[in-house]
């Protein structure tokens, strides 16, 4: 990704591959803007790893060829020196931002990402991270340090495996070609694979990787004699082909699409083709790619690409709980060039001439890398117990929680809140620990079972993570022997019968769970099932409508042999209640949601009744006329932007006594409440 300044028996430079550094960090920048007509900008980074390829490995091989070997300490020295002063001045000074203007909760967050990053794996963090099912976390303040380390890790590893290659080649280039070409066949096959069945991993890590690396490397290998067979108007035609490509993934992919995948061919075959047509074809793209400010943008892309991340996302974190407006995040964007221009001419370009480091020679500087990398993750991971240990309340009591239909949003946060903000993430229900909820592979259908009283009537529980949120108020009937309760939940696995996409595949395993859900439901009907579900239409594939369809169908199943209940969806947070609290102790108000904002006004639940459903809407017990507050008395209602605390979940038990109470009694299933 830094830029490579031709040196004595190098390669030329390349001013079509600085201009490709333009296009790439710019398409980068206006997809974290948000500006809609570009959603695929995330292929910049695909762009930046095939230049990495072409131009490592090309080094590469021109050692190879002269002295037979790599020194590696010196190799590395160098892309030290090239990577690590203008990324090192970014991450301090990112982390001493955050500090100042972060809300307190979101610091122990930002010390973790800073040690992983210090020490060169947040892209492994973060894959972890994207698996965890119960992640809802906000974007961390050093996501763009993910790619830096997939090309560390390139950079580690890819000398070492062409010396291995060359020596058992027999020293021929030939070698290297066939190495090169068998790691993009294999790697590309992880990262379809990988899209398929764990997208994050194959997002983040270097396996799913480094073909794009390895398709520059081929380029660098084989492009000079494949060039020279073909025509100067065909390179140029595949050249354009290849910029066009590039462009097209930025304005027509999507986050919602599996990536990278299959799709990720569209830019990494562009940008080798773009490197293919060659920087003297008067008739491609390279003149575009030569004009003066793509070479200026190409010039400090780096430093450009590391400081517009925490220009955005610094703010956008700190003014809660609106978003930015997308005129405020290109306003940030592009002061973000200005920015990166500074820290070029000051840090990046003299931290690659500096004599300190130059005279040191290859291993002392490593020896020094590792040194200030072990201070500065040492000094993150200490700092996080500290950040932990801040009092996030303000002091006073709250009076304890009382079910009303008006509910008492809290003025303050409360020194007696339940669960405490720094607890808030943890109050979930305990059917995750026990693996009760299922995660999104599973498919097993099998319940989970509560209470011992055999002569209560059975309740059943079905539907996604919204569903799973009401189980500790249902869980409190159980316990007092008021009803027996069976689970069914699934993460982002409604009980409508709709067809649900994830990372933009279809999502198979909830369609097979949910089916025998129902199948088990019909032969060993429960009295009475409760159903719940987050009613997200952007994930489902068909029009809006084939929700309340879907809804319908699922209870016409069901309706026969059991009493259904359909709980209306909770409010959507505009922002995390926890995160906008911590930053708000005396003023829990500017936390609160506009109810208009935080209800759907197409709940979705049109043919509830039709179908033969009754509906329960618990909304005004979290939501007065215009507002839905984050602290209601002494409890904190939602863990996250959308989902309710265990805390506040019980606090609705006696709710939920008197719904079912009432919707057994018609079938002479007679339901006592708790303690009669």
């Amino acid at each position: 990704m830094p830029e490579d300044k031709p040196a004595a028996g190098r390669r030329a430079f390349r001013s079509d591959v600085q201009g490709l550094r333009a296009v790439a960090v710019g398409l980068v920048l206006i997809y974290h803007a948000g500006v809609p007509w570009l959603g695929g900008g995330f292929v910049g980074v695909d762009v930046f790893f095939v230049i990495s390829g072409y131009l490592i490995t090309g080094h590469l091989a021109v050692g190879l060829a002269r002295e037979g070997r790599v020194d590696l300490a010196a190799f590395w020295a160098k892309r030290a020196r090239r990577i690590l002063p203008a990324s090192v001045a970014t991450l301090l000074l990112s982390l001493v931002a955050a500090a100042i203007w972060m809300p307190p909760l979101a610091l122990p967050a930002v010390f973790r990402d800073a040690a992983a990053t210090a020490l060169y794996v947040p892209n492994l963090l973060f894959a972890v991270q994207g698996t965890d099912y119960l992640a809802e976390t906000s974007p961390s303040v050093f996501q763009q340090y993910w790619s830096l380390g997939v090309e560390e890790q390139f950079y580690l590893i890819w000398p070492i495996a062409l010396m291995v290659a060359f020596a058992v080649g027999r020293r021929s280039r030939r070698s290297l070609i066939i190495f090169t070409f068998a790691i993009v066949l294999v790697s590309f096959a992880v990262c379809v694979l990988l899209t398929g069945s764990s997208q994050p991993w194959a997002f983040f890590s270097l396996p799913s990787r480094a073909w794009e690396f390895g398709i520059g490397g081929l380029i660098a290998l084989v492009g000079d004699p494949l060039a020279r067979r073909v025509s100067a108007t065909a390179r140029a035609a595949l050249g354009w082909t290849g910029l066009l490509a590039i462009v097209s993934g930025g304005a027509f992919l999507s986050a919602e699409l599996p990536f990278p995948g299959v799709v990720a061919i569209l830019p990494v075959v562009g940008t080798a083709l773009v490197i293919l047509c060659g920087n003297d074809s008067r008739l491609g793209p390279a003149r575009l790619l030569s004009i003066h400010p793509l070479q200026w943008i190409g010039k400090i892309s780096y430093s450009l690409y590391l400081v517009h991340w925490p220009l955005i996302v610094i703010p956008a974190a700190a003014i809660t709980p609106a978003d930015l407006p997308i005129a405020v995040s290109v306003g940030l964007a592009l002061l973000a060039v200005p920015l990166a221009y500074v820290l070029y001419r000051l840090v990046e370009e003299p931290g690659r001439r500096s004599r300190v480091f130059v005279e040191a020679g290859g291993r002392r500087t490593l020896l020094f890398v590792a040194a200030s990398s072990a201070v500065i993750a040492l000094i993150s991971v200490v700092a996080i117990p500290a950040a932990s240990a801040r009092s996030l309340t303000s002091g006073d009591d709250a009076q304890a929680y009382e079910v009303s239909q008006s509910p008492r949003a809290a003025d303050t946060v409360p020194a007696n809140l339940k669960p405490s903000l720094w607890d808030a993430a943890d109050d979930i229900p305990a059917l995750y620990a026990t693996g009760c909820h299922r995660d999104f592979e599973s498919v097993d259908s099998k319940p989970c079972r509560f209470g011992s009283n055999e002569s209560a009537p059975m309740v059943a529980l079905f539907g996604d993570s919204h569903a799973a949120h009401w189980f500790p108020a249902l869980k409190t009937l159980a316990d007092a022997g008021t009803i027996r309760l069976e689970t069914f939940t699934k993460s982002s696995c409604p009980s409508a019968s709709v067809e649900i996409l994830r990372d933009g595949s279809s999502y198979s395993e909830c369609v097979r769970w949910r089916g025998a859900v129902i199948e088990r439901l019909q032969s060993e009907p429960p009295a009475l099932t409760v159903l719940s579900n987050m009613r997200s239409v952007d994930a489902i594939q068909g029009p809006p409508q084939d929700w309340d369809q879907g809804l319908g169908e699922t209870i016409t199943m069901l309706v026969p042999s059991q009493q259904v209940l359909v709980i209306a969806d909770t409010p959507s947070m505009s922002t995390s209640p926890a995160l906008c609290l911590s930053a708000h102790l005396n003023d829990a108000s500017t936390c609160a949601t506009q109810r208009s904002e935080a209800l759907s006004s197409d709940s979705g639940l049109t043919n509830v009744r039709s179908a033969g459903g009754e509906l329960l809407d618990l909304n005004d017990y979290l939501c007065d006329d215009q507002l839905c507050p984050a602290i209601i008395d002494d409890l904190l209602v939602y863990r996250d932007e959308h989902h309710l605390t265990a805390e506040f979940s019980r606090s609705m038990a006696p709710v939920f006594v008197k719904a079912i109470g009432q919707l057994l009694n018609r079938a002479a299933a007679p339901v006592v409440a708790p303690g009669k």
